[in-house]
């Protein structure tokens, strides 16, 4: 029960309500009390400087500038919030004991990343209707069709056999062959046969349904968390702003923005992977492309690395020329252009290489991968890395009968909340960045610039894409079109 704390805030809000016409009061009262129960409160009793940012939130104005309709969001400029499983509800990093992050992560980072990740997955997973315990009086056939998550612990504490068993944890191989079940109160040897559909990795966190007995869980079938709209997420935790970017609240929650995205018919992003500058054909096929959308030009040209059909070659990004001139360029770093290292997220290409032409194409943004870009109310996240290789060479067990990849690889991921639900060895990651790869909650467009065969996947409200590499792929590249979110396939052939 919230109560106010002083005669400060009473009066703060007896103020703000006197000019409020008799009609409009309920509603009004009802949308401070949102915006106060969705601050991170220390107590029950509300304060001033509470009750006044309330007030500011609901008449809040700036998402209607022209300031919050795009935005690029690097990855070390992402927000962090930790789940409160004491509180249910997720804390900005400043309210918890957490330091903030660093490159140079600590041993708390690294393990603080899988239960981060566990953590997430756990509250999400309670919250389907499959896992919710029966509402009381309901009827007897409703709580047949509930289950149970157990933990590891509750299985290494039976003596007795435990048969139909649920437990959500980590897929780990702790001795050479044998594959064992984790999570934060123990590890389990696992007895597998059945899969469900999805790409089965060490490190990817999985439902695992059977009995247990002597030691060794006997897994029945393996299965994926459930995965959540962004709708149903939000319902739970409010206007959170988790992806990032100047807003303060989601701007999911922007009417205005949402109008303006729906009346801008002519607003593209032109996606393209693989863009080596070191190629003349590659440049004249770059061109010819500049040539076409003269007349029309896009939004956005979103050009993700690598930028040399050599590794770690010369970065020539002053050879684009004639480049349309109210279009802005996003440049994304691919996984073997100069740089630190391969580890996630990857800075922006460095300063020197890109300076030059940063002066001449004022609207150019070189940023990290991953990268978020926000458009009205539409989150797209953007990652330059080659993962459905990756993850099919490190799966426990591949998909039999239909290798549908794409489906199989889209589903992995939006089920783990996760970019690469890979070991760290197979894909590093700075621990302490590793929020910065989260896929909660589930974005509007995922694109993945992979070298693998071009996709469009829709799934969970969310659309999937990966444009392939536009040199080995007979130059095709995608064209995203937010206002009614389709995608167009697209070749320059026979030119």
């Amino acid at each position: 029960m919230l109560s106010l704390s002083s005669s400060d805030a009473s009066r703060y809000l007896m103020e703000v309500l006197e000019s409020v016409s008799d009609l409009e009061l309920d509603d009004v009262i009802e949308r401070i009390l949102d915006a106060v129960e969705k601050q991170p409160l220390p107590s029950s009793v509300i304060e001033l400087d509470v009750m006044e940012r309330a007030v500011q939130d609901c008449s809040q104005t700036c998402d209607e500038t022209i300031d919050n309709v795009f935005n690029i969001i690097g990855a070390f400029d992402v927000p962090r919030y930790i789940y409160s499983t004491e509180r249910k509800k997720f804390v900005p990093l400043n309210m918890t004991t957490h330091s903030a992050p660093s490159l140079c992560g600590s041993a708390r980072d690294k393990a603080e990343l899988f239960r981060e990740r566990y953590t997430l997955l756990q509250q999400r997973t309670h919250r389907h209707e499959l896992f919710t315990p029966p509402v009381i009086g309901a009827a007897v056939e409703e709580g047949r069709n509930k289950f149970q998550l157990k933990t590891v612990d509750a299985l290494l504490g039976s003596t007795a056999k435990m048969g139909d068993v649920i437990v959500l944890g980590m897929i780990t191989q702790l001795k050479e062959g044998k594959f064992y079940l984790e999570d934060p109160s123990g590890t389990v040897q696992l007895n597998l046969s059945k899969f469900h559909s999805g790409l089965y990795t060490e490190s990817c966190f999985v439902l695992a349904e059977g009995w247990y007995e002597d030691s060794v869980f006997h897994v029945n079938a393996f299965g994926f968390p459930p995965t959540e709209p962004s709708s149903t997420t939000r319902a739970y935790y409010g206007n959170l702003n988790f992806f990032g970017g100047p807003s303060t609240t989601s701007v999911k929650a922007s009417a205005k923005l949402k109008q303006l995205e729906e009346e801008n018919e002519d607003a593209m992003f032109v996606v393209v992977s693989d863009v080596w500058l070191d190629s003349v054909e590659v440049i004249e096929k770059i061109h010819l492309m500049f040539s076409g959308y003269a007349a029309m030009p896009p939004t956005c040209f979103i050009f993700c690395g690598n930028f040399s059909s050599a590794p770690y070659g010369k970065t020539q990004i002053k050879s684009l020329k004639a480049l349309p001139s109210i279009s802005r360029f996003v440049f994304i770093p691919g996984p073997e252009d100069p740089g630190p290292s391969t580890i996630l997220p990857r800075p922006p290409l460095a300063d020197h290489i890109t300076e030059e032409f940063r002066q001449k194409v004022p609207f150019s943004v070189f940023t990290t991968n991953p990268c978020r870009i926000q458009y009205c109310s539409q989150e797209i996240v953007v990652i330059r890395e080659d993962l459905v290789n990756k993850m099919c060479r490190n799966c426990v067990r591949l998909p039999s009968g239909n290798l549908d990849i794409p489906n199989h690889f889209v589903k992995t991921v939006l089920s783990q909340g996760h970019l690469t639900p890979l070991p760290l060895y197979v894909s590093p990651v700075f621990w302490a960045y590793d929020y910065a790869l989260r896929l909660y909650p589930v974005p509007d467009v995922i694109i993945f610039a992979d070298k693998y065969d071009p996709f469009n996947i829709s799934n969970t409200d969310c659309l999937c894409i990966n444009p392939g590499s536009f040199p080995k792929s007979g130059f095709t590249f995608k064209v995203y079109y937010p206002s009614n979110r389709t995608v167009e396939d697209s070749k320059l052939q026979g030119l």
